[in-house]
């Protein structure tokens, strides 16, 4: 069992999907639930169980169809990807938890989608090879491009067709790039391409920062990067309240994507390719900074808002890749589990403020007040407030471990000023959200609201705005097990350690 744990995140979710679509079980909507919890219950303890074991044994190598490195498909558990994948499922379970009080209910094949975009996220944070790289990104963009519209609506089909064109367009780039590296560098296995990357003949040497800088702009496409996030603010607004909440981590694969390439392959010390494109990614990280700020500030309804801020946080983290040093990637993977779960759980919390509130939604504007006011709020207050970056909340240790890893690397005099202007802005755009939603009222609670509101909606929120007290209870050998995982990715594996690995 152990030595096949690097495949069971990415076999899981396929085997689920798979038996779901059975006739017994697509007809049988119960059945669909229960057999997709009782999986997405089975990832987070494999999850938990991979984590625990590479930071103790570090890095697991495992040859698909048993070929050894670089020649064959390989994945590679390492603290970094096991802490993605972790996050993936945690974030996952309580987005179906709410999914499962009724929206997975407005089309067919909810439950079998959900489950290819959880084997796609997992493979490709998984992978150690670029091509599979882009293989997993395909399967998670299809099993994407279907859930963003399921329901139906002219609006989500609006926001499909940009999200679709822009991916489509990262694609074309992503294939043309893989080709130019496989051309510079002989091998697309990143551990392979990170050992070849000082001695590249001086031939070689153009066509690997062309490839290198073609793939920076294909992860920017995917972690929404100025001036190629114009496509996410009306995705993830459009879509339904559990797709938005998994969608959160969307985002972070192109972080990732950058933390694994830009980081291993170009890292610093690898002569003329250190560094690429870092110098360039500071500036347009910064911007993206500041215009999620302003989108924040001028958001006319909730999710409008919360789309904005996974830009903000996403130019947060893309400041750590910026940054280049070991600390920051710690810093920055600190900070991605709490913004994806909280972001993925104030999606939620908006998804019980549109039940509550009639033809108002979630916009600003004065409606009826809510059925359950005060727990509503309460989990309101918690996302926020997390956010925001206020102590004690995970999003307060997040930012002062950013900001401390930019003071060692001497980039404090433009991360500090960003990192806290953003901050008063998310404070002052969710506090009049909050007077909005839940003070501006007239008239009686909607009779038919008790009927829309299930249990499980607020399970699912629930569950997920928890992960930030659990943050910061942990928030010691968090830090350290991101430390650990930053230091591993940045030293690397050979191609002999993994194939001392394979099963």
């Amino acid at each position: 069992m152990m030595m096949h744990l690097p495949a069971l995140p990415v076999l899981l979710p396929f085997f689920a999907a798979v038996f779901v679509l059975f006739p017994f079980f697509n007809e049988r909507l119960p059945l669909q639930r229960l057999v997709t919890q009782l999986f997405l219950l089975a990832l987070v303890a494999v999850s938990a169980l991979m984590l625990y074991t590479t930071l103790r044994d570090g890095a697991l190598g495992y040859a698909m169809g048993d070929w050894e490195a670089p020649f064959g498909i390989f994945l590679l558990a390492d603290p970094m990807s096991s802490f993605m994948v972790l996050l993936t499922s945690v974030l996952a379970l309580g987005a179906h938890l709410y999914a499962c009080a009724g929206e997975d209910a407005t089309g067919r094949y909810f439950h079998p989608l959900y489950l290819f975009q959880l084997m796609g996220l997992n493979g490709a944070f998984l992978t150690a090879d670029a091509f599979n790289l882009f293989v997993f990104f395909e399967i998670l963009l299809i099993a994407s491009y279907s859930l963003l519209i399921h329901g139906g609506g002219r609006e989500r089909t609006r926001a499909a067709q940009h999200y679709v064109l822009y991916n489509l367009i990262g694609s074309a780039f992503f294939l043309v790039a893989l080709a130019v590296l496989y051309h510079a560098f002989g091998t697309l296995n990143i551990p392979d391409m990170a050992e070849r990357a000082p001695h590249l003949s001086d031939e070689s040497l153009p066509l690997a920062e062309a490839g290198g800088m073609l793939l920076m702009l294909v992860f920017g496409i995917k972690a929404a990067l100025l001036p190629l996030h114009f496509w996410l603010p009306r995705t993830y607004s459009s879509t339904s309240i559990p797709v938005a909440a998994l969608f959160a981590v969307m985002t972070k694969v192109g972080l990732y994507s950058m933390w694994r390439i830009h980081g291993v392959v170009y890292a610093e010390g690898h002569g003329e390719l250190g560094g690429l494109g870092l110098d360039l990614l500071a500036v347009l990280s910064g911007l993206t900074v500041v215009v999620g700020s302003l989108g924040v500030l001028a958001a006319e309804s909730l999710r409008r808002l919360i789309a904005n801020l996974v830009i903000l946080s996403a130019g947060t983290l893309l400041m750590t890749v910026a940054m280049g040093t070991t600390q920051a990637v710690a810093a920055g993977v600190y900070y991605t589990l709490h913004s994806t779960l909280m972001s993925g759980a104030f999606f939620l919390v908006a998804g019980l403020v549109v039940l509550q509130r009639g033809q108002a939604g979630d916009r600003f504007v004065r409606s009826r007040p809510m059925l359950a006011p005060t727990l509503t709020g309460f989990l309101f207050a918690i996302c926020a407030m997390a956010l925001i970056g206020l102590p004690p909340f995970s999003g307060f240790v997040g930012k002062v471990f950013i900001m401390q890893s930019a003071l060692d690397s001497g980039d404090a005099w433009w991360v500090w000023p960003l990192v806290l202007i953003s901050g008063l802005a998310a404070m002052i755009a969710l506090s009049r959200a909050g007077s909005t939603l839940f003070w501006r009222t007239q008239g009686n609670v909607l009779p038919e609201v008790k009927e829309r509101l299930s249990r499980l909606h607020f399970a699912g929120a629930g569950l997920l705005c928890l992960t930030t007290i659990a943050l910061v209870l942990a928030a010691g050998p968090l830090t350290e097990w991101s430390m650990r995982a930053a230091q591993d990715m940045h030293q690397g594996v050979s191609l002999e350690q993994l194939n001392g690995g394979r099963p």
